[in-house]
């Protein structure tokens, strides 16, 4: 079948983006769905950090590739073996497939299944298949076993949970990522109870979405820090109670000071050296950092070691917020249908494929918080 499709062919390229264009849109092939494999029709599709991250090389992929892996879409094909799901099912995306075999996925944590890892760096579906192609033959790569700046897309049955085709779907997308990611960073890494403080380092889709959880969780208060000002605004509407500008020379130490020594639990979301520095800065003795923001694959962050020993500070990673997307996304939603993750609120506007680059532009200065792609549109 033929599609449009927004192909990635070289990592690097300057910005602005609406100059260079590093996504171009073509007609493509897709071939329908093999054993344990699903055809959606993409609905919505975010543009995350995580993709610019890809665009920038941040991350290297194999080339050519449709990137995005942020999403949410109609079932509209199963391939055999496929019992539990039908054409017109509603589904929300799973970036980190999963095996359901290995020693981590028999232990709740399939974020971490390395099956997910080599199929990334093949640029496969986790089945091993490869589903696209330009129209001259030339496979073309796959993202997070997604690829879904793309009109159609064929995944893995296991990188998609049913889900009510009560939730508008350009809202449902920005669950795949953002949501799982910085609510589940708060509600599951760090297990937030009602009544404690938490600081927020980075409010983008993912830090605004730990904001949200925080405040759901009846965080008695709310750090909310950024170079964005207009962010920290936002952030107060939505439930911070003290908000901080990053990149003040004394910003750890006015956060420290008005927190009588730092906060017990600090979520990094930025993505940067930076901001996982200043989150360490601000953690208090026995407090925990965790990072849910990606940096480039090569960033080191170093800290006193003696300190975190004689201080019992802990440092944790949260990938995909240590979420089961089986268990995670209903509860989620759940959350959402009683007014406690907002996330259309985050929604900066929609875009088309014409549109695509200059968004991405606009991603990197920090000017938005979701685009949402509409590749049928």
């Amino acid at each position: 079948m033929r599609m449009k499709a927004a192909i990635l062919f070289e990592q690097g390229l300057p910005r602005p983006y609406a100059k260079s264009r590093p996504m171009v849109v073509e007609e493509v092939e897709i071939d329908p769905p093999g054993p344990g494999e699903i055809m959606i029709e993409v609905a919505a599709a975010g543009l995350c950090h995580s993709d610019l991250s890809t665009i920038e090389n941040q991350r290297p992929r194999p080339l050519p590739i449709v990137i995005g892996h942020e999403g949410a879409g109609i079932v509209r094909e199963v391939g055999p073996g496929i019992t539990d799901l039908k054409p017109d099912d509603h589904v929300i995306t799973v970036f980190a497939s999963s095996c359901g075999n290995c020693r981590y996925c028999v232990r709740g944590r399939p974020n971490i299944c390395p099956s997910g890892n080599s199929a990334r760096a093949a640029g496969t579906l986790v089945t091993g298949t490869k589903k696209l192609r330009r129209l001259d033959g030339t496979p073309i790569n796959h993202n997070s076993g997604l690829s879904l700046y793309a009109q159609y897309a064929v995944v893995a049955r296991r990188s998609a949970v049913k889900i009510g085709q009560d939730i508008p779907l350009d809202d449902a997308a920005i669950f795949g990522c953002a949501v799982m990611t910085g609510a589940g960073a708060v509600l599951n890494t760090a297990r937030l109870e009602a009544g404690e403080a938490i600081a927020v380092v980075g409010l983008g889709g993912v830090g605004m979405n730990a904001l949200f959880a925080a405040v759901a969780a009846g965080a008695e208060r709310i750090i909310a820090i950024d170079t964005n000002p207009k962010k920290l605004e936002l952030a107060k509407q939505w439930g911070a109670t003290d908000v901080f500008l990053a990149g003040n020379e004394d910003c750890a130490a006015q956060v420290r000071e008005a927190t009588d020594g730092g906060l017990d639990t600090v979520i990094e979301t930025a993505g940067s050296v930076p901001a996982m520095q200043l989150a360490i800065a601000i953690t208090a003795r026995g407090g925990s950092t965790i990072s849910a923001g990606l940096p480039n694959i090569n960033a080191q962050v170093s800290y006193l070691h003696a300190n975190m020993v004689s201080e019992e500070r802990s440092i944790r990673g949260s990938y995909m917020g240590s979420c089961v997307p089986e268990r995670d996304l209903p509860r989620l939603l759940g959350l959402y249908r009683r007014g406690k993750l907002p996330v259309d609120k985050l929604k900066t506007s929609h875009i088309t494929f014409d549109q695509i680059n200059e968004g991405f532009d606009l991603l990197s200065d920090g000017a938005v918080l979701r685009q949402m792609l509409r590749p049928n549109a």
